[in-house]
C-alpha cells in the first residue's frame, strides 16, 4: 500500500520517498522480493502519490491504481480480481526484511480470512512511539503494524470477517512512519 497523502508526516514530498539508506519504499519492497514467498509484488498506488508510482514501476513492480479515497477504501479496490492470498504491508515500514516476512509469512494460519500483525503497547512505548488505534489482544494492548494476511476470495461482500492476530514485538514491524516524530526515531534504531 503506497497510495496515501502522507499528511501526518507534515513535509514536502511524498513520505514514501523519503530516505533512510534508500527511498522508504524501496526498503518494503526488497523486503518482499528477498523473501522469495510470493509469485509477484503489487504496490497501490493512487493520484496522492505520482512520483511514488513512478519510483516503484521504474524498480520494475507491477502497479495498481487505486481511488486514493483512504487506506480502507484503497485496499478493498486492490483485493479485487485477485484470487490467492495477499501479504498486505504498508509502504513505510523501513526496516522490514526478508527474514521478519518470512516469520510472518511461516506463523500464518490459512484456515483465517484475514490475519492482523500486532505489536504490543509496551514495546513501541519502549521504542518511543505512539499508536493511534490501539486494540487488545488477550490481555495485552497493540497496535497494528500495516501488515495483514488476507484471503481476498472469503472477504468480498458485506458480511463480518473475523480478524484473527499474529503478536511480535519486533522493531522490524513496529517501524511503521506516520510522523515526523516516527521518522526521527528511527535514526535511533
Amino acid at each position: 500500500m503506497c497510495g496515501g497523502k502522507g499528511t501526518r508526516m507534515a513535509g514536502e514530498g511524498e513520505k514514501l520517498l523519503l530516505r533512510y539508506r534508500k527511498p522508504l519504499v524501496q526498503h518494503v519492497v526488497s523486503a518482499l522480493e528477498e523473501s522469495s514467498c510470493f509469485s509477484r509484488v503489487v504496490c497501490a498506488t493512487s493520484k496522492n502519490a505520482p512520483r511514488t508510482a513512478e519510483f516503484v514501476g521504474g524498480l520494475g513492480v507491477e502497479v495498481v491504481e487505486t481511488a486514493g479515497g483512504g487506506y480502507v477504501r484503497d485496499l478493498s479496490e486492490a483485493l479485487k480480481g485477485l484470487a490467492e492470498e495477499v501479504f498486505v504491508v504498508s509502504g513505510d515500514l523501513a526496516l522490514l526484511d526478508a527474514d521478519i516476512v518470512k516469520t510472518i509469512v511461516g506463523m500464518h494460519d490459512a484456515s483465517h480470512a484475514w490475519t492482523s500483525v500486532l505489536v504490543s503497547k509496551g514495546f513501541l512505548d519502549s521504542l518511543g512511539l505512539r499508536a493511534e488505534f490501539l486494540v487488545r489482544h488477550g490481555e495485552t494492548q497493540c497496535a497494528y503494524t500495516g501488515i495483514s494476511i488476507v484471503d481476498p476470495k472469503r472477504v468480498g461482500g458485506n458480511g463480518h470477517v473475523e480478524e484473527d492476530y499474529i503478536l511480535i514485538d519486533d522493531k522490524r514491524v513496529a517501524f511503521n512512519l506516520n510522523t515526523k516524530e516516527d521518522y526521527d526515531l528511527l535514526g535511533a534504531a
